[in-house]
């Protein structure tokens, strides 16, 4: 029985290390070369590889996914991160704010100034004005339908930010 337990611990070792590897999710990567089939929910834009590396050492990126916040709150947040020993540069704490503002704040459709406005809906100044123009003519926008009515504002830009839209 004494040669059987080698070659068993090499079996036993060998699933064992076979099973972890199965285990282990493929690794993220967070290249801007990514194809379609492993989008990062994260996209390109300045700030997003700060918030990465500031990010990365307590909690990982990710926990920004499921919250929405305005702007003063995200502040707020990074102020905090910073207190609690999140390590930065001033560009980077400001490219992070940006970065969270323009992709994870809430949209006020009917108090946002044009510029805010263009920004979180990455639409043209021109359209950001028209929205703003169309809400101090006609009164607020009451639904997502009513606003996809504004010239120029494509409804997918809409329907990929439903969720943000504050009404």
């Amino acid at each position: 029985m004494g040669p059987l337990r080698p070659n068993l611990a090499i079996a036993i070792g060998a699933a064992i290390m076979m099973a972890s590897a199965a285990a282990q999710p493929p690794p993220q990567t967070t290249s801007s070369a990514q194809t379609t089939t492993e989008k990062s929910p994260f996209p390109p834009g300045p700030g997003r590889e700060a918030l990465f590396k500031v990010c990365n050492d307590c909690h990982g990126p990710e926990s920004v996914l499921g919250q929405l916040k305005t702007r003063d709150e995200w502040s707020k947040t990074l102020d905090e991160m910073a207190a609690n020993g999140a390590q930065g540069t001033d560009e980077e704490w400001n490219n992070i704010l940006e970065y969270l503002d323009k992709h994870y704040s809430l949209i006020m459709v009917n108090t946002a100034p044009a510029k805010d406005l263009a920004s979180k809906l990455d639409v043209p100044a021109e359209t950001a004005d028209a929205i703003v123009r169309i809400r101090t003519e006609k009164g607020k926008f009451k639904s997502i339908d009513e606003l996809k009515q504004v010239p120029g504002l494509d409804a997918a830009t809409l329907d990929a930010r439903k969720d943000r839209l504050i009404f």
